[in-house]
């Protein structure tokens, strides 16, 4: 199927999809800030370019748009149209994403992945209790953490 508006305005639309500073970054950092965290942001050096660095305890945070990273929850719809394209891209995401989450590991660091699901209202204290513990202690070692959010038995394709 054709796209319904013209080349010019889904290059405006898709422009202001935005990848850094997004509301759910935004409702995460005020959350551990508020718990008492300090990071930094953005760090370009690091793979993958991480949402939050803390550099004492050495770990990083993304917050994964469930779409664009696609785990299978509700919010995680395979477009209609294009389908193929689409398919190819997500896999594409997740395949970058593990090489860097194997990178980030390699260069010492503890990775907490933070799904954009577990930030909406009802889970954002929880999610931000959780992610503020796994951040201050050892956890046995253990060097990812993810918080899921929404059960993926419910995903919708």
């Amino acid at each position: 199927m054709a796209d319904t508006v013209d080349k010019a305005t889904r290059s405006r639309i898709m422009a202001r999809v935005r990848s850094k500073n997004t509301t759910q970054e935004l409702r995460l950092r005020h959350a551990l800030h508020a718990r008492g965290l300090r990071y930094r942001l953005h760090d370009a050096t690091l793979p993958g370019t991480p949402d939050l660095v803390l550099p004492g305890p050495k770990t990083v945070v993304f917050v994964n748009g469930c779409q664009w990273h696609w785990h299978g929850c509700t919010r995680s719809r395979m477009p209609a149209t294009n389908r193929p394209y689409w398919e190819a891209k997500i896999a594409r995401n997740q395949a970058r994403d593990q090489a860097n989450l194997n990178a980030l590991v390699a260069l010492g660091w503890r990775v907490l992945i933070v799904w954009e699901c577990a930030l909406k209202s009802s889970l954002l204290d929880s999610t931000a209790d959780e992610g503020a513990e796994w951040i201050r202690t050892d956890n046995d070692g253990a060097t990812v953490h993810v918080i899921p959010g929404a059960s993926v038995e419910t995903a919708g394709n």
